[in-house]
């Protein structure tokens, strides 16, 4: 008899379980099935989205390296409209203001390589704010390009540090700022930054007598 009570108290309990939580317990269970699935489907699209990404970058690099600039143009964009929530956008973004340049629309280049360097990918960022800042170089526009590099976080750029060194050197040669330009040469060569004509930008900015005194 004790058995059977023990028994009945336990059906009744979890009766008593079932009618407090069992509507809960069901909308918790149809919630973490809906959430793995959602979870499966998600990554599922993402994996397709990157696929399909990867084969229209491929299009849009044989188009560039045909020199077919106007196929090129409209894949970059497609790529950009379609594909916004993958790397492959920004560098299909890199592609087209290369293309834009060569069709000699700056300001095109220019504003689509703006857009890049917002990109929270800190490389492909500082990748289209160098680009950025060379077309600067080339329209003239050395003080914006000074600007510019001046707002970057140091702490973004540990592996582009030579590359900004140049650049601020070539924008104050250009200014006709000498002794800054030789300064950020040789802090770029100091660093290790390898380039095949930082050591001839130097020695361009060195006195002739202090050349002659070093053969």
């Amino acid at each position: 008899m004790a058995i059977y009570e023990t028994e009945e108290e336990q059906v009744e309990a979890l009766k008593s379980w079932w009618k407090e939580n069992g509507q809960s317990t069901i909308i918790g269970l149809v919630l973490g099935i809906a959430l793995i699935l959602g979870w499966n489907y998600w990554q599922g699209h993402k994996k397709e989205q990157a696929l399909q990404a990867s084969a229209h970058y491929d299009q849009l690099m044989k188009a560039v390296a045909e020199g077919n600039k106007e196929s090129a143009d409209k894949l970059a964009t497609s790529i950009q409209e379609q594909f916004d929530a993958t790397p492959y956008a920004a560098y299909s973004g890199l592609l087209q203001a290369k293309v834009k340049v060569d069709q000699g629309d700056m300001a095109a280049a220019k504003q689509i390589l703006e857009k890049i360097a917002k990109d929270s990918n800190k490389e492909l960022s500082n990748i289209a704010k160098l680009r950025l800042v060379r077309l600067m170089l080339a329209s003239g526009e050395y003080e914006q390009g000074l600007k510019l590099i001046a707002e970057v976080d140091p702490s973004t750029t540990s592996s582009f540090s030579g590359n900004y060194d140049e650049l601020v050197g070539d924008l104050y040669v250009a200014l006709d700022r000498l002794d800054e330009a030789r300064t950020s040469y040789q802090r770029a060569l100091s660093g290790g930054y390898q380039s095949p004509f930082l050591q001839a930008k130097i020695d361009d900015l060195t006195a002739p007598e202090i050349v002659e005194n070093k053969k």
